[in-house]
Order: C-alpha cells, then sequence, then structure tokens
C-alpha cells in the first residue's frame, strides 16, 4: 500500500516521503496513530505543503547539527521525578519528559519524537539518552534522574 508519511518515522522514512508498506502495517499502526495518510493522486499535492512544514522545523546542515550537538552534549540535565523508597520511579521517564528537561536546563527547542531512550527509565541515577538531530548527527547527552 502507498503512503505519505506525515511525521518521521524511524526506518521507514521522514514526513512528506511516499513510501511503499504492507498493507496492516499502514492499516493498523501508521494511519490510525496518525503517522501516514493514504496515498491518493490529489494527496500528492499534501506531499509539498508537508515538506515546506518540514524544512521550517529541521535542522537543514550538518553544520547545524553539529553545533546543537556540542550545545546539548555540554548541558548537565537534571530531572526531578517522584521515586519510592528503593529508587524505583512511579511510572517511567517519557521522551517529552526528556525533551522538557533540555529546554528548561537551557538547550535548544528539542522535538520530543527526535529523543530516543535505549530502554525505559524507571530509576533514579544517570542515564544516557541520544538525540537524533540530523540523519548523520546523533547526540549523546546525559540524564540525572533525582527524586523529587
Amino acid at each position: 500500500m502507498k503512503i505519505i508519511l506525515t511525521h518521521e518515522v524511524s526506518g521507514l522514512g521522514a514526513a512528506g516521503d511516499v513510501v511503499d508498506v504492507k498493507d496492516g502495517y499502514a492499516r493498523n499502526y501508521l494511519v490510525p496513530r496518525g503517522f501516514a495518510i493514504r496515498w491518493t493522486k490529489g494527496g500528492e499535492k499534501d506531499v509539498a505543503q508537508i515538506r515546506r512544514a518540514r524544512k521550517i522545523h529541521e535542522i537543514a546542515t550538518i553544520e547545524q547539527a553539529n553545533e546543537v550537538k556540542a550545545a546539548l552534549e555540554g548541558l548537565k540535565v537534571r530531572l526531578a521525578v517522584r521515586s519510592g523508597d528503593a529508587g524505583r520511579l512511579f511510572g517511567s521517564v517519557t521522551q517529552a519528559d526528556v525533551a522538557t528537561a533540555i529546554e528548561a536546563a537551557g538547550g535548544p527547542k528539542t522535538d520530543k519524537r527526535r529523543v530516543e531512550l535505549g530502554a525505559p527509565i524507571k530509576t533514579l541515577g544517570s542515564h544516557q539518552v541520544s538525540v537524533r538531530l540530523h540523519a548523520d548527527v546523533v547526540a549523546k547527552l546525559g540524564v540525572e534522574v533525582v527524586g523529587a
């Protein structure tokens, strides 16, 4: 099935790309979650609009991405969350929490979809987080999760 991506999907493509995927993947996952719309001849007009919106929000060059990477890797990000006595969190730290903490620490505005947590963060302490800034540039930063 041909679809038009409306958001970036890891391993598939960026917003505005027209890709061919299996019917079930598109019908059961991508379309219901708003990551894609079905391809139609009229939908081709939407592709240009989606690509324009993507260019506004994305980092255009590798040089810009490297500058943002240097700024991110120099940050000390602390995230205060509720936890139990043993250091386990009530819930977990999400990508949106990390993106908000980066901005609060004085870093650049970061889209939560670009934050990659290797595994869910469910304990206090220091954790490694990746931020995909560009197709070729990934910033690694440490996040200190502390009890509130």
